[in-house]
């Protein structure tokens, strides 16, 4: 009999992960799902996790997932591929997203119903990391675009919406560099040895062949010679007649002096034409007119400081707080927080009631009176009574300032929130979405922290890489969409109780987070942005501080607050929760005591809607005053 609290996809899950292991030629790999990001180890394969609803799109992107892992564990051979694998890191990103378009390839000819589920993954792939709004190619990533092609060029299928769009943008640079090479593709993809022998020359033909290394198969060629050399000096005589005639012979016929200058001047002769004819060949493959065409260099990671560094962006995430839980644990955490902050409730709630009416104060009372249309004004009406040829009054309602605004709050999301803190930025955050909505004011909640304490897999990277000096950020980020701008209160609700979660909260890299909600929020049409920023420390990763100068992660916020200043795009202000945030930011309000928050973020946010500025510094002295 099956219970009751059974999941209606394990069923699916269990059947998915057979026919991955048959796929794979792997019986004894271990499958699980998991919201944490998928990967793959010698043994085991982490697929997406799939909820009790099975969504059409997650079914789509397990199956894609898992024929991908499976396909690379069948036609990829590890040996093979380190032999060959280049170490420049650009070099290296294109070999190994074109050996991962090679086995999707062969896996589309071999059995074609793996295309359908592996272009599910890559258009999920594409909108998480927003390929299909990218314009200008030194945007899109060089690696995913020639990965991209190879695939298309093999299989002949289109690509996803988004992925087209990254693939286009290099196409031309692509075959306009490597086009020749390009064409021996059908030859080689069956082969993994041929086919990294045809991606090096590829990188090369792309302008990469300075980080390619050492040639693998220049070092097997010289063990060869060697052993040939080996092999010959071992070699004994037919018979000892022979060796005396050949002996005899050379005593007899002594080389002719004239003879051997002769053969000196000839083989000179054929060097330097050959030499001429080598010079002519490369004067032909030197292009006429202009340079050849160089790759655009690649974008800094930080537009606020160029000489930020991030040792590799492979591992960091964007991702939805839906898609970090099932909908039944999103319920229980948001139970678990209103529990918790029943007593504050009242409150907020107060606080946000005050920021409503002050909002629609302004709202209903701006109006423009004795216009010929519009509302007809009833306080005027008296004069038509007493003279019926008195012509009607009407009056127009002002368009007002508020209305065309949209607010980001920032949570900070590290593990020295866990508790209290956390809770009451949740709550805060939820109450104000839902009263700016209520004043058509659109509002997007994100939070910020790292996928794992001390470094993660990019720290695994960095030691597998040699530990190369000051590699820069060295922690894999995870950003959080807790509410969209444009989505409903009502339907984010439950997210928020996603910070409850154990083990969701580890550290914090500020200057990275605030680049990526100030992007954000300048991609909005609306006319007034404002940006909130609530922390209660400095940035601190402790696997980037350990090989990087101590203030590394503190001179880039700097930075970057910098910037956002700078620009005015955005209206910037913080809240530091025990730790002083007004050394970083203009506008800031530090708060001794988690109770104060509320207070501190609705009159942070009524005085910014003030429309008179005496008003508004009022408003923020009122704010600083009560949060000291």
């Amino acid at each position: 009999m099956t219970r009751q609290t059974d999941n209606p996809a394990d069923p699916f899950k269990k059947a998915l992960a057979e026919a991955t292991k048959t796929m794979a030629d792997d019986p004894e790999m271990s499958v699980s799902y998991s919201v944490d990001p998928p990967g793959m180890t010698s043994d085991s394969m982490r697929l997406p996790q799939i909820s009790r609803r099975m969504t059409r799109d997650e079914v789509l992107l397990a199956r894609g997932t898992a024929d991908a892992f499976a396909l690379r564990r069948k036609y990829h051979d590890d040996k093979t591929a380190a032999k060959y694998q280049p170490q420049g890191e650009i070099a290296r990103a294109l070999y190994d997203a074109m050996e991962t378009a090679r086995c999707e390839a062969m896996g589309a000819r071999d059995m074609p119903g793996t295309a359908k589920n592996i272009d599910a993954r890559i258009a999920d792939e594409a909108a998480r990391r927003g390929y299909g709004d990218i314009t200008d190619p030194g945007d899109a990533p060089l690696a995913q675009a020639a990965g991209y092609l190879v695939r298309h060029l093999a299989t002949g299928r289109d690509l996803p919406a988004g992925a087209d769009n990254v693939m286009d943008l290099w196409r031309g640079f692509i075959e306009g560099q490597a086009g020749d090479t390009l064409g021996r593709l059908d030859r080689v993809l069956a082969d993994q040895t041929e086919f990294a022998r045809f991606t090096r020359k590829v990188i090369e033909d792309l302008g990469y062949g300075d980080q390619l290394g050492e040639d693998p198969d220049a070092e097997n060629d010289e063990q060869d010679e060697t052993a040939e050399e080996d092999q010959s000096e071992e070699e004994t005589p037919d018979s000892e007649g022979r060796d005396n005639e050949e002996s005899t012979d050379d005593q007899e016929a002594p080389p002719d002096e004239s003879e051997s200058q002769e053969t000196d001047q000839s083989e000179a002769q054929v060097s330097m034409e050959e030499a001429d004819d080598q010079d002519m060949a490369d004067e032909a493959e030197l292009p006429q007119g202009e340079p050849p065409h160089e790759p655009p260099p690649p974008q800094p990671h930080s537009e606020a400081d160029p000489d930020y560094s991030v040792f590799t962006t492979g591992f960091d995430e964007e991702i939805r707080a839906e898609d970090l839980a099932e909908p039944a644990e999103l319920e229980r955490l948001r139970a678990y927080l209103d529990q918790q902050l029943e007593p504050l409730k009242g409150a907020v709630s107060r606080l946000a009631n005050k920021l409503q009416r002050r909002l629609q104060a302004q709202q209903n009372r701006s109006w423009e009176f004795d216009r010929e249309e519009g509302i007809l004004d009833a306080g005027r009406l008296a004069r038509v009574v007493a003279n019926p040829t008195t012509p009607l009054s009407f009056k127009v309602e002002k368009d007002t300032e508020f209305r065309d605004t949209v607010v980001t709050l920032l949570l900070d999301n590290s593990g020295s929130m866990r508790g209290r803190p956390i809770s009451i930025a949740a709550i805060c955050a939820d109450i104000l979405a839902r009263t700016l909505e209520r004043c058509q004011v659109k509002v997007e909640i994100l939070g910020f922290t790292t996928r794992a304490w001390k470094g993660g897999q990019s720290r695994e990277a960095w030691l597998a890489d040699g530990r190369p000096q000051q590699p820069g950020r060295l922690n894999d980020l995870r950003h959080i969409v807790y509410k969209g701008a444009d989505a409903p209160w009502r339907r984010a609700r439950p997210n928020l109780g996603l910070m409850m979660k154990e083990g969701l909260l580890k550290e914090n890299i500020d200057g990275e987070a605030l680049e990526w909600a100030h992007r954000r929020v300048t991609a909005r049409n609306e006319a007034r942005k404002i940006l909130m920023v609530i922390s209660d420390g400095a940035p601190v990763d402790d696997s980037t501080l350990s090989v990087n100068p101590a203030n590394y992660l503190e001179k880039h916020l700097r930075d970057v607050i910098a910037m956002v200043e700078r620009k005015k795009q955005v209206e910037l202000l913080a809240i530091g929760i025990g730790h002083d945030v007004t050394r970083y930011y203009d506008r800031a309000v530090t708060i001794t005591d988690v109770e104060q928050l509320a207070g501190a973020m609705t009159e942070q946010l009524a005085a910014l809607f003030d429309i008179d500025p005496r008003a508004s510094e009022r408003a923020m002295r009122v704010a600083l005053t009560r949060a000291s």
